[in-house]
């Protein structure tokens, strides 16, 4: 594939770009596209989408990209760093749809070449081409959002990036296998679509919740292939750089937390940061944090441990868990490299063979406890419901 057909390179002589960068800087220590390049022989790939055509009620936000770049090329690069490169921004097509099928087709040979792409919006919509990248791949993936609202609509309305997950979930043929959202705020959420999560059995974790004990995000991250980050899930005090805020929300620093608990996971694949609009960004504050959220993805990606146990389980430690009077066993593994944490599921004989890679549910020492308390762990219970 000639990947240069589809992006406008990167010129570190023009505009806000043009800076004197020190040898140590991220814009010294990455690649960019060119003749001598393969996007594939790198370990992540940066790509800037500026697209916001179905943007909802924040027309600017596809300026970001090279605003994001701008604070992301002057943060120290890594010593021994997955090697990286910047493709540069991506030609929009036409029309919408042409720009969904283009950029899913170069996310999907990046992935299929184990190539990380980290795709800097533009509008949250573009999470509807990142999983259309996954549709050849022959596998069931799951998405997780972090957001403030679950962005589902009617099934007849045209998509934008406050409906696409309906896009999503109504795909045909269905290779979601599990939806988790982070952050969601009740008074943005109506009762239907909680009780749609429920019957689907997703995962749904209220902005209160998850701020008591931001370390329980680790093994919800860590089970997803595709992470979506929304902007506007940060509270608007720290991140004004969005035309959808909410005085309430996550802090800069849990925000850039969740990113390396997303670089960490040996089973993310891809991941994007949407909806920020420079035009609205005061101090050029929300580009900045999100460069360093970026950084922190990175940073986690470079600390992976390689642990998630499939294959032979000879190197982790096996905990047997029996509940309610014995009737029920829960089976844990903790790593010996990482001390993470899994549960089996119970594999129902009527399934597929593509549900295999679901079986071991990452969890935390908490869901040890709980089961330890002779109580069913929920995220035992919601994957088991999905498989029976």
């Amino acid at each position: 594939m000639d990947f240069s057909a589809y992006f406008d390179s990167i010129d570190l002589s023009q505009g806000d770009l043009n800076f004197e960068y020190q040898s140590n800087q991220f814009a010294n220590t990455i690649s960019f596209l060119d003749d001598d390049n393969s996007p594939t022989n790198f370990d992540i790939a940066i790509i800037g989408v500026g697209e916001e055509r179905n943007a909802y009620n924040n027309t600017g936000c596809a300026l970001a990209p090279n605003h994001i770049r701008k604070y992301l090329y002057r943060l120290t690069g890594f010593n021994e760093a997955a090697a990286i490169i910047d493709l540069g921004n991506f030609k929009t097509g036409a029309t919408i749809n042409d720009t969904y099928f283009a950029l899913s087709t170069i996310l999907e040979e990046l992935i299929k070449k184990n190539t990380i792409p980290v795709i800097i919006g533009g509008s949250q919509d573009l999470t509807y081409a990142n999983f259309l990248a996954y549709k050849n791949l022959e596998q069931t993936v799951n998405l997780v959002t972090i957001d403030s609202k679950f962005n589902l609509g009617e099934s007849n309305e045209e998509i934008n990036s406050n409906n696409f997950l309906t896009k999503i979930i109504l795909h045909q043929p269905n290779f979601l296998f599990n939806y988790s959202n982070i952050g969601y705020q009740s008074y943005f959420i109506h009762k239907e679509e909680i009780d749609l999560m429920n019957n689907l059995y997703f995962d749904t974790y209220r902005l209160g919740h998850v701020q008591q004990n931001i370390e329980e995000v680790e093994p919800i991250v860590r089970n997803a292939d595709i992470l979506s980050f929304d902007i506007s899930a940060i509270r608007q005090s720290e991140a004004s750089g969005n035309n959808n805020p909410s005085p309430n929300g996550f802090y800069g620093e849990q925000a850039c937390q969740m990113s390396r608990y997303a670089g960490l996971s040996d089973k993310l694949t891809s991941i994007g940061f949407y909806e920020v609009n420079p035009e609205l960004d005061i101090n050029g504050q929300t580009v900045h944090s999100v460069a360093e959220m970026i950084w922190y993805f990175i940073d986690g990606v470079n600390n992976r441990k390689k642990d998630y146990p499939i294959g032979t389980k000879k190197n982790y430690l096996k905990y047997r868990v029996n509940i309610q009077d014995g009737e029920n066993e829960i089976v844990f593994y903790k790593s010996h490299k990482s001390e993470r944490w899994w549960m089996d599921i119970p594999y129902p004989s009527h399934e597929k063979i593509k549900y295999e890679r679901h079986l071991l549910v990452p969890c935390s020492y908490k869901d040890y406890q709980t089961a330890c308390d002779n109580e069913m762990p929920n995220r035992w219970w919601q994957t088991f419901q999905k498989l029976s």
